[in-house]
C-alpha cells in the first residue's frame, strides 16, 4: 500500500505546508491506512472513518499543538495520531507497551486531555480558554472542542455550554453530527439535530455585517450579547424555526457536509478568529469511505478483524461459552416474563449490555437513556419508589458518572434497584479510561449496599434471580468482560441467601479467599501449589458486602496466612474488608492483597494485564511460596 502524501506527513506542520487542493488526497490516504491496519489489529472503526476530513481541516487550519483540539469520548480520533508523529506506532495501537486507543496527555502534546468518557470536552475546553486569557498569552490560544451527537446530550456538555455562554471565552465546539452514538442515539435532542438546518449563507452574511459595525464603531462587544439576542429573535420569527445554541448566545454555524474537506477549511479560516463562544456543526457519516460500515456503523464501531477486501468479519467459528453480557441479557428476559415489573435501563449500550434482549423481547419495559448515567440512576429511582423493579445496566467505569445519584437517589431511600455492573474488572485494549477498577471501592462504603460478583455465568444467572427477589435496598452485581467458562450455562436458577459465600475447597497451609471469576487463576494456582506440595484452602465469598463473617471465623480458626484475590483495585475491596474484620475482632494474621495495584493500568490483552497485576495463576503461586513459612513439601 503507497500513501505518496502521508508517507511525508510526520506532523501537522507538514500537513500545512499542502495546498487546499491535495487535502482530499489525504483524506483518502488515511482511510486506506485505517483500513488496511485495522483490518489486522482491530480498534475504533467506524467514528474514525467518519472524522477523517473532520481531524484534517482542523490540524491544517489551527496552529497545534500550540491551538488546542479537545476529543470527546476518542473514538473518532485515530487520523488525529496519524498526523501527530504517530503513524509508524500505530500498528501497536491498543497494544500493551503500545499506543494508547484514546487520546492521552502522557503520549503526546497534541492530546491535550483525557478522552475515554463522554461530555467533557466542553468543560475541559472552556477551561483552558480561560486559562490562555489569565495568562495573556499571545498569540491568542485557539481552542476548539470536537463533541458527538451523543456527547452533547450529556448533562456535563449542557453545563459547559451553560457556562460557555455566560463567560469570556472564544472557544471553538465543533458538532461531529453521524445520527449515531454506538448504538443510535435517543432522546428529543438528537431529533432536534436531525432537522435542525441555518443557513450557511445567513451565517456569512451576518459575520460580515458584524466586523463593517465594528469597523465603523457601531458596535462593540458589550452590546454585542443584546444585539445577538434581538437577531435570534427576529430569526426565529421569520424562519419559525428556534436554535437551541443561539438561545444560549452561543454563535451557531451549519450545518455543513463534515466530508467537503474544502469547505470545512473554508468556514474555519473564515470564524476561528470570531470573539465570544462558537458552534460549527458538521453532519458526517459513521465509517464514511468503507461500504460495509456506512451500512451498518453499530457493527462496525469496533468490529474486531476484518477482511480490508470483502468486509468480512474475522471469527472464529470455535463453539464458545457465552459473553458474561449476553448471559444477563437472555436471563432478564427469562426473569421479565415472570415478573411484569421488571424493567431494563442502559446508558446508550443496548448492544453493549446485551439490554437490547430486553429490548427486544419487551419494547415497553426497556429503556435507553442516552449518555446520560447519572440520569439513568436517578430515573431508576423514580421507578423503584412507586414499584417497578429496575434493573441498570452500565459499564463500571461509567457508573463512576452516577455516583452521586447512586447516594442520594437510591441508598438513601432503601429502594430496591438492580445495578448490573458490566466489564467491572480489567478490560483489556481499551485500557485505563475503561477498566472497571473502583465499582467495589465506591460501592463499598454505600449503607444498605449489597455488592455480589459470581464466579461463573449459573452464578450469575442465581444473582440475579436473587436480586429480582431482593427488595431490602440497592444490589450491585459485578461481572466482567468477555466469556465465561460454560458451554452449557443455562441453570435451572435458584435464590442464594444474602451475604454467603461457600467453600471450594479445603487446606491447612494457606487461605485464598475470591470474589468473581478470577476464581479461574486461584483454582489454576491452587492445582499447582498442590502438585508443589502446599495445601490450599479456596473460598469463593460470593458477596463483598455483607460479607460472609462465618468464612472469615474459619479462615482465622486455621491460623495461616490468608490471600485475597479479586479483579478489582486492591484498596476498598475484598482484601480491605477481610483485613478490617480481623483488625476489628482482634486477630492478627498475614493477609496478601491480589488485585489492581494503586497505580493506572495501560492497556493490552486481559492476560497481560493480568500478569501485570500480579493477578495470574502463577504469580498467585509465587507470591505465595515467597510467604515466610510456606515451604512446598518436597523441599522440607
Amino acid at each position: 500500500m503507497t500513501n505518496p502524501l502521508l508517507q511525508h506527513i510526520d506532523s501537522p506542520s507538514d500537513l500545512r505546508n499542502l495546498t487546499v487542493e491535495q487535502l482530499p488526497q489525504v483524506c483518502s490516504e488515511i482511510r486506506d491506512f485505517l483500513i488496511e491496519s485495522l483490518s489486522t489489529n482491530p480498534g475504533h472503526f467506524a467514528s474514525s472513518m467518519g472524522a477523517v476530513e473532520l481531524t484534517v481541516a482542523l490540524h491544517y487550519v489551527f496552529n497545534t499543538p500550540y491551538d488546542r483540539i479537545v476529543w470527546d469520548v476518542g473514538h473518532q480520533a485515530y487520523a488525529h495520531k496519524i498526523l501527530t508523529g504517530r503513524r509508524e506506532a500505530f500498528a501497536n495501537n491498543r497494544k500493551m507497551d503500545g499506543l494508547s486507543g484514546f487520546p492521552n496527555p502522557a503520549e503526546s502534546e497534541y492530546d491535550t486531555f483525557m478522552a475515554g468518557h463522554a461530555s467533557n470536552s466542553i468543560s475541559a475546553a472552556l477551561g483552558m480558554a480561560v486559562a490562555s486569557e489569565l495568562h495573556k498569552e499571545e498569540p491568542r490560544r485557539q481552542v476548539v472542542a470536537v463533541i458527538g451527537d451523543a456527547s452533547i446530550a450529556g448533562g456535563l456538555a449542557f453545563e459547559g455550554l451553560n457556562n460557555a455562554a455566560n463567560m469570556p471565552n472564544d472557544v471553538l465546539i465543533i458538532l461531529n453530527d453521524n445520527d449515531m452514538s454506538i448504538d443510535r442515539p435517543v432522546g428529543s435532542l438528537n431529533s432536534y439535530l436531525t432537522h435542525l438546518n441555518t443557513s450557511p449563507t445567513y451565517n456569512t452574511f451576518r459575520f460580515k455585517v458584524y466586523r463593517l459595525l465594528r469597523k465603523l464603531h457601531l458596535v462593540s462587544e458589550r452590546r454585542k450579547s443584546s444585539i445577538l439576542r434581538f437577531n435570534n429573535s427576529l430569526k426565529s420569527l421569520l424562519s419559525k424555526q428556534q436554535n437551541i445554541f443561539e438561545g444560549l448566545n452561543i454563535r451557531y454555524f451549519g450545518p455543513f457536509d463534515g466530508h467537503d474537506i474544502r469547505r470545512i477549511v473554508r468556514v474555519l479560516n473564515d470564524i476561528k478568529n470570531m470573539r465570544g463562544p462558537k458552534i460549527l456543526h458538521l453532519r458526517t457519516i459513521k465509517g464514511k469511505g468503507y461500504a460495509p460500515a456506512e451500512k451498518d456503523p453499530a457493527t462496525w464501531h469496533a468490529p474486531g478483524a476484518f477482511d480490508p477486501e470483502t468486509g468480512e468479519r474475522l471469527t472464529n467459528s470455535t463453539t464458545k461459552p457465552p459473553k458474561y453480557q449476553d448471559v444477563f441479557g437472555k436471563t432478564l428476559v427469562e426473569l421479565a416474563a415472570k415478573n411484569e415489573n421488571i424493567v431494563g435501563i442502559t446508558a446508550a449500550m443496548p448492544s453493549g449490555t446485551s439490554m437490547s434482549e430486553m429490548q427486544k423481547a419487551y419494547p415497553k419495559r426497556t429503556f435507553d437513556v442516552g449518555i446520560s448515567e447519572g440520569h439513568a440512576v436517578t430515573f431508576a429511582g423514580g421507578l423503584a419508589k412507586d414499584g417497578m423493579k429496575p434493573f441498570v445496566a452500565i459499564y463500571s467505569s461509567f457508573l463512576q458518572r452516577g455516583y452521586d445519584h447512586i447516594i442520594h437517589d437510591v441508598a438513601i431511600a432503601g429502594l430496591p434497584v438492580v445495578f448490573c455492573i458490566d466489564r467491572a474488572g480489567l478490560v483489556g485494549e481499551d485500557g485505563v479510561t475503561h477498566h472497571g477498577a473502583y465499582d467495589l471501592g465506591y460501592l463499598s462504603p454505600i449503607p444498605g449496599m449489597v455488592i455480589a460478583s459470581p464466579t461463573d455465568e449459573m452464578m450469575l444467572r442465581n444473582l440475579l434471580a436473587t436480586a429480582a427477589e431482593y427488595n431490602d435496598g440497592p444490589m450491585a452485581i459485578r461481572y466482567p468482560r468477555g466469556s465465561g467458562r460454560n458451554i452449557e450455562w443455562q441453570n435451572q436458577m435458584e435464590t442464594l441467601p444474602i451475604g454467603k459465600g461457600r467453600k471450594v475447597c479445603d487446606g491447612s497451609d494457606i487461605a485464598i479467599l475470591s470474589l468473581g471469576p478470577i476464581s479461574t487463576e486461584v483454582e489454576k494456582a491452587i492445582e499447582q501449589l498442590r502438585n508443589d506440595g502446599i495445601s490450599a484452602a479456596h473460598y469463593d465469598m460470593i458477596y463483598l458486602k455483607p460479607i460472609d463473617t462465618t468464612i472469615l471465623e474459619e479462615v482465622a480458626a486455621k491460623n495461616c496466612p490468608i490471600v485475597t484475590v479479586e479483579d478489582a483495585s486492591v484498596n476498598g475491596g475484598l482484601g480491605s474488608a477481610v483485613s478490617a474484620w480481623l483488625s476489628e475482632n482482634g486477630l492478627e494474621r498475614r493477609v496478601m492483597r491480589v488485585g489492581i495495584p494503586d497505580t493506572f493500568i495501560g492497556q493490552g490483552s486481559v492476560a497481560e494485564l493480568y500478569k501485570q497485576c500480579g493477578m495470574d495463576a502463577m504469580s498467585i503461586v509465587n507470591l505465595i511460596k515467597n510467604i515466610p513459612g510456606i515451604e512446598p513439601a518436597n523441599s522440607k
